[in-house]
């Protein structure tokens, strides 16, 4: 199977899907079980948005043109353009395309600016330029290597707080030789964080890894998210409020105990001028989103960033004012530091030190980058035509983190459904948007920065809020949803996650959220998918008896449908499961309840379905024809595919049973039981 075939597999897009991470499954249809009819276009021409599929070429519909490419490259060109897009798209490159790139690159970067800078100091407790670095300089490289083309890599607010937390850890507990220096403690394991992402998500997608957008259940999803907004929306309130400098003085450690600081003293300790401006930026911002709304998509107005104007209108007057000489906290000089040269290898310095303690967050935060970026990757292809594969994106993104490292200090950098939605919105086709983004960021960072001198911080934490609140609205529709349809497992587990990432942190939460998960998953893989058949009355023909309340069993006879194919996980519980189906049929009933069948002194296996079984599968189901024909029961199997008929010969399982126990079908296997 070719990487591009294995890559793609149901990349739908998720319906009411998470800001933030992918639940989008990856479902392989089965085999000769597909009708004619049933085989048809998973998106239609029409259904597609205007775009070119190829970057300034053919569109998506082209056969022709995309045959007449394929004859003149050769096949190591083909290969190239494979793993390096970017060979595709730079020489085909359109003029028609660069007036929406760059206008969607200017616009986002004049939006994410700020916010940027409120993820660097709030979040992630370090400096403005940790987080513009990440939205500067790792999509250089996902520019060259992303298969997404309106995807926008740079630090999110989930990543930014996994590397606060481990922030101040480090500068609680950390190495002596660095508590006087919290500035470079914190370049430093920012640096050992964001190396390691890189690191582990190249090796995801070298070992071929990108089923991992289907790690996660949507309720676990939205449990660990709901508490990740929490976490953020407190640790910004106590900022909002004016009490930072209390927060650093009692230095509460676990998110419970943020929480219950700001409730303690939010009536008593806050400071007044903060409030005013943190809940004036706020109105602001809500006012200029409802001003925006009254207009057309395609409309200048539609295209203002509220967010840089706000922040630029709170600077000059807080500048004219002097809100500082009132207590306001404001974000000062920053200085471009990242130690003695701009760039540096990362293990160079003091960064190797914090390499060992801070790899279990770096995996949290490979991991959940990639979901988030993923989901919004797979929306962005359905949307324009086009294919992505998730192997391919761990590979750029792990590439574009590498390459961000090596500037001492900045944050990990994953893609975000919001951006690659407004990306597509305002006419980004290439990643050339991603590109002048990218340059309009640097140019910023290294020129526009002393121009927000008097920025007051409680403004930026205004900004985050705003944008977390999107985190909650649906909360209350899963939580319906959830209650409606009965799911009472899934509701447990969101409220166990939430509880967790709350009361201790969100590492533990999110830790938590994946054991349970695969505990899930390996529980019901480890269950065989089995029906018990029956006959249709007057006919010769066989149906599940739960689909089909008609149908008769055979007295005496026991006839299960195997549904799938046998591994060592689900066989191992087969034993077991073919004997509650012996005595109390296909409904749940409880052990210490009377049987309900008689016990069977016939055997009938349909494996109709069964396209494989692994070496211990054979071995386990081998063991199990044993025992019941040590009981005295009558075996028989139907349907068995020839290359498990030779695998059933060379273990014996022929030999064991006898020839005459193999029927081509049911009907037949069931004319010799009925002769006895």
């Amino acid at each position: 199977m070719s990487s591009g075939q294995a890559d793609n597999n149901g990349s739908g897009t998720p319906s009411r899907g998470f800001h933030s991470l992918s639940t989008t499954p990856s479902f392989s249809s089965l085999r000769n079980m597909v009708r004619a009819q049933e085989r048809t276009p998973l998106i239609n021409e029409g259904d597609i948005e205007t775009g070119n599929a190829q970057y300034g070429g053919a569109s998506a519909g082209d056969a022709s043109s995309d045959a007449e490419t394929t004859k003149h490259n050769p096949r190591w060109a083909r290969m190239v353009q494979y793993y390096i897009p970017s060979t595709a798209w730079i020489p085909n490159y359109s003029l028609s395309l660069l007036g929406g790139d760059v206008v969607s690159g200017v616009t986002i970067a004049a939006m994410g600016i700020p916010v940027a800078v409120s993820y660097g100091t709030s979040l992630a407790k370090l400096t403005p330029t940790t987080a513009l670095f990440a939205a500067g300089i790792p999509p250089i490289m996902y520019s060259l290597l992303g298969t997404s083309r309106q995807l926008m890599v740079a630090g999110e607010a989930t990543l930014s707080l996994l590397v606060g937390q481990a922030v101040s850890d480090f500068r609680r507990n950390g190495p002596h030789t660095h508590l006087d220096d919290p500035a470079a403690t914190g370049l430093a394991v920012a640096t050992a964080i964001t190396l390691q992402v890189g690191l582990f998500t190249s090796m995801l997608g070298f070992f071929r890894l990108g089923f991992l957008d289907v790690i996660l259940s949507r309720a676990l999803l939205r449990g660990f998210i709901t508490a990740v907004a929490v976490v953020i929306t407190v640790e910004q309130l106590i900022t909002m409020f004016g009490m930072a400098e209390l927060e650093r003085q009692l230095n509460p450690e676990s998110s419970l105990d943020k929480i219950l600081f700001f409730a303690e003293n939010m009536w008593d300790n806050y400071h007044k001028p903060t409030v005013l401006i943190s809940f004036g930026t706020l109105l602001a911002l809500i006012f200029l989103r409802m001003v925006k709304g009254f207009f057309k998509p395609s409309s200048m107005i539609q295209r203002l960033p509220e967010v840089l104007v706000v922040v630029v209108a709170s600077t000059i007057l807080s500048g004219k004012y002097r809100w500082d000489t009132d207590g306001v906290d404001i974000l000062g000089a920053v200085p471009i530091s990242t130690g003695s040269h701009f760039f540096q290898f990362p293990l160079s310095g003091n960064t190797g030190a914090y390499i060992r303690g801070t790899t279990s967050t770096a995996i949290l935060i490979s991991v959940i980058g990639f979901l988030d970026s993923i989901v919004a990757a797979k929306q962005c292809g359905d949307r324009f035509g086009y294919t992505i594969s998730p192997n391919r994106e761990l590979v750029a993104l792990g590439a574009s983190n590498l390459l961000g490292s090596f500037v001492p200090g900045t944050l990990p950098a994953f893609g975000s459904l919001v951006r690659a939605r407004m990306n597509g919105d305002l006419g980004g086709r290439t990643q050339m948007a991603s590109l002048v983004c990218a340059a309009v960021v640097l140019l910023s960072t290294f020129f526009l920065l002393p121009y927000l001198f008097f920025l007051p911080t409680c403004v930026l934490a205004a900004i985050i809020c705003l944008f977390v609140v999107a985190l909650f609205t649906e909360v209350p529709q899963d939580l319906v949803f959830y209650w409606r349809i009965g799911a009472w497992t899934d509701l447990g587990m969101m409220f166990l996650t939430f509880i967790v990432s709350v009361v201790w942190n969100v590492e533990i939460g999110i830790v938590v959220s994946i054991i349970m998960s695969l505990l899930l998953v390996i529980n019901r893989s480890s269950k065989t998918r089995m029906t018990i058949l029956g006959r249709l009355p007057g006919t010769d023909q066989w149906r599940a008896i739960t689909d089909n309340p008609d149908a008769e069993d055979v007295p005496g006879a026991l006839i299960v449908r195997i549904r799938e194919s046998l591994d060592f996980a689900n066989t191992a519980q087969l034993k077991e499961r073919l004997r509650r189906l012996e005595l109390y049929g296909p409904e749940h009933a409880h052990p210490s309840e009377e049987p309900r069948r008689e016990a069977a002194d016939v055997l009938v296996f349909h494996m109709g379905d069964v396209e494989g079984c692994d070496a211990s599968a054979v071995q386990i189901f081998r063991e199990l024809l044993a025992n019941y024909q040590n009981r005295g029961v009558d075996l028989y199997i139907t349907h068995l595919r020839p290359e498990l008929r030779e695998m059933f010969e060379r273990a014996n399982i022929v030999k064991l049973l006898g020839e005459e126990a193999f029927y081509e079908t049911l009907a037949d296997a069931m004319a010799k039981v009925e002769q006895r």
